[in-house]
């Protein structure tokens, strides 16, 4: 089994999300003696922001690509044949202003190209990444699986909508929340590792 962890939090040890994303990784390793492990830490090495570019890149035939272009093009193949490559995808996420981190957010826009992960067809899209185990390590401050603020949380609908466009459609969702709720914070990331289910 190959596993890629996908870290998108800037807070290293003290990030909850990098916390749940390792537990769900040693769980996998435990039960899957002999696999491989890639670590992505998007905050360190981060994906350029689109840029026209980048755009050009995509959208223009290899073979009438510029040096400009096969530079910009090159983040966008490396991360696709590094998720082909993967048999499990491990993402972590803190959930930012009710949404995913912008470094998480740059690396899916590397990833979402026409041809390369998703197609267009007579019978409408088609995913091309598939045969993908995808985990979500999801955290956040306050409780939003459920209850008043489900309305707020964007992390997990848009994530399980982008990757399942792009044929990752077994996604299992695990999250620590309530980490900034004095009654809930102590036992949220306990709570989550526990629930870990393979």
């Amino acid at each position: 089994m190959k596993i890629l962890h996908l870290i998108s939090s800037p807070r290293g040890e003290a990030s909850f999300s990098i916390k749940l994303g390792n537990a769900i990784v040693e769980k996998l390793q435990a039960a899957n003696p002999g696999s491989t492990l890639t670590v992505h830490d998007l905050t360190n090495t981060p994906f350029p922001h689109l840029e026209e570019v980048h755009i050009n890149s995509f959208f223009t035939p290899k073979e009438n690509h510029t040096p400009e272009l096969t530079v910009a093009i090159k983040h966008s193949d490396e991360a696709i044949a590094e998720l082909q490559d993967a048999d499990v995808i491990v993402i972590g996420n803190p959930m930012y202003n009710f949404g995913i981190a912008s470094t998480l957010k740059a690396w899916i826009d590397h990833i979402a190209r026409a041809g390369k992960t998703f197609r267009y067809t007579e019978k409408g899209p088609e995913g091309l990444v598939k045969n993908k185990k995808v985990y979500l390590a999801i955290s956040s401050g306050g409780v939003y699986s459920e209850g008043p603020m489900k309305p707020y949380d964007f992390t997990e609908s848009y994530l399980r909508a982008v990757l399942g466009f792009m044929g990752m459609t077994d996604i299992t969702v695990y999250r620590a929340e309530g980490v900034s709720i004095p009654d809930l914070k102590e036992l949220a990331l306990d709570k989550a590792i526990e629930s870990i289910a393979l």
